[in-house]
């Protein structure tokens, strides 16, 4: 048995002490916090601490003689491995059933038993599906009790780095004018209050950014907004004195973080609150009085944060051309010291791939971490290499590295393979079916207001018609200086294709369909997109795709025979716009590895 897993033991059988005192039959660990984040900090990484399991997505339930994680089909390798002799069973989920965890619970549990969970990490809207679907068993659902703060010792603190201003140029919109067309879709709905709990969409909102979330440029707080005043809900100290006086004088209060049930409970019982039960706790919303009108409905700061404006736009485009200038200089050294045949890792593509963006004006932090795969590793989507488990870069085969960065002026997130000897010609083929999905969705022409899941087959039919799929989406909505993961907007089958997902000028996505061949190779290429307007008739009004990405797909990895001539234009094209952008920014190595790199084929 590892140290790692024993721990988890010792954990889980403190906690079923907790669940028997209160009378808890099955207790659920989610992987969220108060803000519905997809990324965690430290205070909130309960399900990580509890079961040892380190990717971003899984629930952990626990019974009093079981336990068992449920995730997606990109952690199940390292799920596998991480749960190992720790007495919690992975539970693979299927893509469709968005809590199969509750229908185990109801198949499992007998009536009158008791589920828990914390509601302070639990959406107003997953805690109904969940109260619901228990409630067919007769099974009781219990919301008001935090375990793991009585069981967790060396608990994390909450962060506590200060708050910063976004500023002019790359903050394009004031706060001023973002609070007023706030305060607008307020009247539009009715209410004249709005709480927000989302932190990108309270740093977007009030052009200010923080560090509190690994990769992600965001603080920890909650903003109560009424039609003639806001306060933002934050640590202590995280907001200095001279800050404090600039948000003042915008009508911004600053209130203590843990004052936000306090000022939910004390709205006056004629007020009408706006709320977004998809994106706000449930243990919060049961402090409002009964009293208060609550609207439901997607928050308005969603869908004004994902519409990059022009000027966004044009910060984004110079974004892309510092970030294409670093891969240059990242891929010329790498080449270069495969020729040398100097020793690599996977961890020394992440080092050398950070201090290339590190080298570049308006440069933050990586926007995730990167992903550096060889050969068999590649094929686990959302593999991290680590000082214990990591691949040495020798011999014949393919290294897949999805990587971004956070600058001022927006964020980025770019996957390509390189060969590493000489690719076969399997590799080939999957290299070129992945390369003509992209094409086909990157070309296409589409109605404005189309739900972006109804794109997703697109990039998928190459793969299809070759009886190959891949199991994440095709795109994910990328903030301007903010999270990598944005919605509303998904370009994926199974997302649900709601009208919160109708796909409008200026927002950002990635495309990055892939293949993975489990144990031998995974293949993925990406770019970001953003959508301009293509043209108006009596049919209606067509967007398209305008490529943001500027880095070389290595044609190296191409089966030409596989592509249709149009596919050969498209890439030809694209080459040609990348050196005549990136050229500018490069000199020396890098710039004769960009003219040879984007050589038409």
């Amino acid at each position: 048995m590892t140290t790692n897993s024993s721990f988890t033991q010792a954990r889980l059988a403190r906690l079923r002490d907790e669940m028997q005192k209160n009378g808890i039959d099955a207790w659920i660990v989610p992987s969220s916090d108060p803000h519905m984040s997809e990324y965690l900090p430290a205070y909130w990484q309960g399900r990580q601490w509890l079961s040892g399991f380190t990717g971003s997505a899984g629930t952990l339930v626990v019974t009093a003689d079981w336990a068992g994680l449920w995730t997606d089909s990109r952690y199940w390798s390292q799920a596998g491995a991480e749960l190992a002799d720790s007495n919690v069973e992975l539970m693979k989920m299927i893509p469709g059933d968005a809590m199969p965890y509750v229908t185990w619970l109801t198949a499992h549990l007998q009536a009158r038993q008791v589920v828990g969970v914390d509601g302070a990490v639990l959406s107003v809207a997953n805690a109904r599906q969940m109260a619901q679907a228990l409630q067919i068993g007769e099974i009781q659902l219990r919301t008001d009790l935090d375990l793991l703060d009585v069981i967790w010792d060396a608990r994390a603190p909450l962060p506590s780095d200060f708050v910063y201003e976004h500023l002019p140029p790359h903050a394009t919109v004031s706060r001023h004018e973002k609070l007023h067309d706030l305060r607008e879709a307020m009247r539009e709905q009715g209410a004249n209050w709005h709480v927000m709990s989302t932190l990108d969409d309270i740093a977007y909102l009030l052009n200010l950014r923080g560090s509190d979330v690994q990769f992600n440029p965001v603080f920890v707080a909650h903003a109560l907004i009424g039609l003639d005043q806001a306060t933002l809900f934050v640590a202590e100290g995280k907001v200095t004195p001279e800050l404090q006086a600039v948000l003042k004088a915008d009508g911004i209060a600053v209130a203590p973080y843990g004052g936000i049930a306090f000022a939910l409970s004390a709205l006056p019982h004629d007020a009408v609150l706006l709320l977004d039960p998809h994106r706000f706790a449930h243990g919060l919303w049961k402090t409002v009085p009964k009293e208060v009108r609550i609207v439901e409905a997607i928050k308005p700061t969603i869908l004004a944060k994902a519409r990059k404006s022009k000027a966004d736009i044009a910060h984004i485009r110079e974004v892309m051309e510092q970030d294409g200038a670093a891969l240059c200089e990242f891929f010329a050294w790498f080449e270069q010291a495969l020729a040398e045949q100097q020793a690599m890792t996977e961890l020394t593509i992440d080092e050398h791939i950070t201090a290339a963006r590190a080298r570049r004006p308006g440069f933050v932090s990586p926007s995730f971490n990167t992903i550096a795969g060889f050969n068999a590793n590649a094929a686990m989507p959302h593999y991290t290499a680590t000082l214990d488990g990591h691949a040495v870069i020798e011999g014949d085969g393919l290294l897949l590295i999805d990587s971004g960065g956070q600058y001022l002026g927006g964020t980025t997130d770019i996957t390509r393979v390189a060969p590493v000897g000489q690719p076969s010609q399997e590799q080939k083929r999957d290299f070129t079916l992945v390369l003509k999905g992209m094409i086909a969705l990157s070309s296409v022409q589409f109605p404005r207001g189309i739900r972006a899941p109804m794109l997703d087959a697109i990039a998928r039919a190459p793969l299809w018609n070759s009886g190959i799929d891949y199991g994440h989406g095709t795109g994910h909505g990328v903030g301007f200086f903010l999270g990598v993961h944005e919605g509303p907007h998904s370009i994926s089958f199974r997302a649900s294709a709601d009208t919160s997902m109708e796909m409008d000028i200026g927002m950002v996505s990635s495309i990055e369909p892939g293949i993975y061949r489990a144990g031998e190779w995974g293949i993925r290429i990406e770019n970001l997109v953003v959508n301009q307007e293509a043209e108006k008739n009596e049919f209606g009004e067509f967007l398209r795709f305008e490529t943001l990405t500027l880095c070389p797909i290595d044609t190296r990895c191409l089966d030409r025979s596989l592509l249709s001539e149009a596919e050969i234009i498209w890439l030809n094209d694209y080459h040609g716009t990348v050196r005549k952008r990136l050229l500018p920014q490069v000199s020396g190595v890098a710039k004769a590895w960009l003219i040879g790199r984007t050589v038409a084929i």
